[in-house]
């Protein structure tokens, strides 16, 4: 398994659909900031079969130090959730499967 970057991501992109790889990075940029904006106004986007984001609040708590013990107050605080759409869920079952049955991914 490898990391995949923005960078990796503009190239593939921009050599699939024949056009400038500036031009490539500048719309995936402007679709990142959309999902951030949105979120940030508390809104849920929703992208069928590939997945649902959305914003969840997490309560106060009380947690430990590992290292010393103690115990901790962690305040709320708002989390981007993200739950897998049918498409997405099956292509990870898949590669889940085949890894598991010894077949390269």
């Amino acid at each position: 398994m490898s990391t995949i970057t923005k960078k990796e991501l503009v190239n593939r992109i921009a050599d699939r659909v024949g056009q400038p790889k500036v031009l490539t990075r500048d719309v995936i940029q402007m679709f990142l900031d959309e999902i951030v904006k949105e979120l940030g106004t508390g809104n849920r986007l929703e992208f069928r079969e590939f997945g649902v984001f959305e914003i969840r609040k997490r309560s106060a708590r009380k947690a430990q130090n590992p290292r010393t013990l103690d115990k901790v107050h962690v305040p709320p605080k708002h989390v981007v959730k993200f739950k897998v759409g049918r498409q997405m869920k099956a292509v990870v079952d898949a590669i889940a499967a085949a890894v598991k049955a010894g077949a390269p991914a």
